[in-house]
């Protein structure tokens, strides 16, 4: 058992919370059974895991099928798992894997019918939400643009909940670019902006078309010039007193408007 949290492999696993190293190495840390479970899917993608006793008492199936995978598992101390957390409480389980996001061009060789755009998204909470719901939407995609929160963020990671692993995305997109690239394989870009049509004005058979959605930031929204870009601007109605929505709520329900008329 590895005891010791300064020990030089810790400190150096334990920079990886931060993005200059993990832009460095290629690597990122997943932390939790749920992120785990989904992981060891791929387990190609872990480098190595460190978990404390107690977690794989209580979880003796991860553990199992993280050394039948041939994974390098090392039980360490709560001393050294905290210093591997970023969080007040450590879920007692941590694993060094290999970033594996995709380009746009693998994006449309598998013809998507649903991809959500995320413009200069800053909020780790709301990347990972939207990424999650993107998921359980069924979209094909999830596309960051550049100056956007890095997906690879030990907080963007523990908000997908594993979803990550479920769908493939790209990081640092052009927008300009990317939407150009995404109207020519024949997607329309609709834009969620208060400015727009009432989504529920929307016909079923415009929302089933191959659609990618564009959010902006959760401060300004979308810039003017990026807006020009879309198709159509769509905001989401508010029906009763609430001043607005969050950004991962509207993006879930844009998303599952157009789940449920393309998979009517």
């Amino acid at each position: 058992m590895i005891q010791d949290p300064s020990q030089a492999e810790i400190k150096g696993v334990a920079k990886l919370t931060k993005k200059e190293a993990r832009s460095e190495t290629g690597l990122f840390l997943l932390e939790g059974p749920q992120g785990l479970k989904e992981a060891l899917e791929r387990p190609k993608l872990i480098e190595k895991l460190f978990a404390t006793e107690s977690f794989e008492e209580k979880h003796p199936g991860l553990i199992q099928r993280a050394r039948e995978a041939r994974v390098s598992v090392n039980l360490v101390s709560d001393a050294v798992l905290k210093e591997l957390s970023d969080t007040t409480t450590p879920q007692g389980v941590v694993a060094v894997c290999q970033q594996f996001h995709v380009s746009i061009g693998d994006v449309l060789s598998a013809k998507p019918k649903l991809v959500a755009f995320l413009a200069q998204i800053r909020d780790p909470g709301n990347a990972g939400t939207v990424l999650r719901a993107a998921d359980a939407a069924g979209a094909d995609a999830v596309i960051f643009s550049k100056g956007s929160v890095d997906i690879y963020n030990p907080k963007v990671v523990r908000s997908t909940t594993g979803s990550m692993f479920h769908l493939p995305f790209v990081i640092e997109a052009d927008i300009s670019s990317a939407l150009d690239k995404f109207k020519e394989a024949g997607l329309r870009v609709l834009a969620a902006d208060v400015a727009g049509d009432s989504l529920s004005t929307l016909a079923a058979s415009e929302l089933a078309k191959p659609t990618l959605w564009l959010f902006g930031n959760e401060a300004w929204g979308l810039e003017p010039e990026v807006s020009a870009l879309a198709d159509k601007l769509v905001q989401v109605p508010i029906f009763g007193a609430a001043e607005s929505l969050n950004l991962a709520t509207a993006a879930s329900v844009c998303m599952y408007a157009s789940a449920f008329a393309q998979n009517s």
